[in-house]
């Protein structure tokens, strides 16, 4: 029986640490057409929570053991093993969805890419950002902005004592840090906005004892259409920074806070959940709301619902009706080249040049409001 026409996609998560028990798990489960069947974890006390949180779905000790069982592969396992076990899934015949990073380099992340388009299979990334409602906002008002000089935005935390695991203690092989996980987020939304960039500048530092991936981070973007991007990620300011601070030839726009979906996510939220106080899935209080205007002349605008489910529903679409992939594999691919550049960057103290890459599709129209 083809996707097309089952009942439900059986999907196998492989890692059930906070990507896959706070993300993946509530997002597949509240998705109509998927069903989570089995789920890999080694650690006892998260194979309980996979009990105890999707009854339906097994527990098993290797990714290998998802191949038979399942009809569709989530990869939220550590950094270093994405590209191993991506193309292991693939090599089964299996499609893939990968966390984002997709890969180390961006060579083995177009690898991945010549591997899937070889077989005819999915594989797309997880790229949840795109669908955070302040993002979704910065896009719906770009036409009001004008030419859009400068784009700021901040991913920041304040963690002074180190929270420990690989993506803090583990070094360049773990592919962590805050530059490849934040830095994930922030680049291709920067990518998706404004287009390929030409040059990257990048300065990195560990602040913390005990660290050896970097807590803190900036990446300056200069695009080919003219815009700059400024980015920033860290876990050790003690005074977070606005989200997002867009600068255009009409009016800016300004944005403090980040969205609620990851909030209500680990708060053990779903989006298939009745919301009690009947604000919907994603949506974000008026006194949270961002500020549209020019010298001092900003009023409120509301925020975008945030949408994280369109995500898995968008995979959904891909496997059973052939629609293109949620996020496609090259766009992930450009993001790793351009976190390379800011490797490069900061390593030698240089701006350093990117050559020529294939210009981004067209965005879509955006879509109406939910609600």
């Amino acid at each position: 029986m083809s996707l097309s026409d089952s009942p439900g996609i059986r999907v196998g998560l492989a890692g059930f640490g906070p990507a896959g028990s706070f993300f993946h798990a509530p997002l597949i489960a509240a998705t109509p057409g998927l069903r989570l069947t089995a789920v890999v974890t080694r650690d006892p006390a998260r194979a309980e929570r996979v009990r105890a949180e999707h009854p339906g779905a097994d527990v098993v000790s290797t990714p290998q053991a998802l191949w038979d069982r399942c009809d569709l592969v989530v990869i939220a396992t550590p950094n270093r093993t994405h590209v191993p076990l991506a193309a292991e899934a693939l090599k089964a015949g299996l499609p893939v969805v990968v966390d984002k990073p997709l890969a180390g380099t961006a060579a083995e992340a177009r690898d991945l890419v010549r591997l899937a388009r070889d077989r005819g299979l999915m594989l797309t990334v997880f790229q949840n950002r795109r669908w955070d409602g302040d993002f979704l906002t910065v896009r719906r008002l770009l036409p009001e902005l004008g030419e859009v000089h400068r784009f700021e935005s901040r991913f920041e935390r304040w963690r002074p004592v180190p929270k420990g695991g690989w993506r803090e203690s583990g070094g360049p092989e773990e592919i962590g840090g805050v530059l490849y996980d934040l830095g994930s987020h922030l680049v291709d939304q920067a990518l998706r906005l404004f287009g390929p960039v030409s040059q990257v500048y990048a300065e990195t530092d560990v602040r913390r004892a005990g660290v050896r991936g970097d807590d803190d981070a900036f990446i300056a973007l200069t695009h080919r259409n003219g815009t700059r991007s400024h980015l920033w990620m860290s876990a050790v300011a003690a005074d977070l920074g606005p989200r997002f601070r867009v600068l255009g030839s009409r009016a800016s726009y300004v944005k403090w806070g980040l969205g609620p979906q990851e909030e209500r996510l680990r708060a053990g939220g779903r989006p298939d959940a009745a919301d009690r106080s009947g604000a919907g899935w994603g949506s974000e209080p008026s006194e949270r709301w961002g500020t549209l205007g020019a010298a001092g002349d900003a009023v409120p605008v509301p925020t975008e619902q945030g949408a994280y489910q369109r995500f898995y529903e968008g995979v959904v679409a891909c496997l059973r009706d052939g629609a293109a992939p949620p996020v496609e594999p090259d766009e992930a691919a450009d993001t790793i080249a351009v976190i390379e550049a800011a490797v490069r960057s900061a390593a030698r103290g240089e701006v350093t040049a990117l050559p020529a890459l294939p210009a981004f599709p067209a965005l879509p129209a955006f879509p109406a409001r939910n609600g």
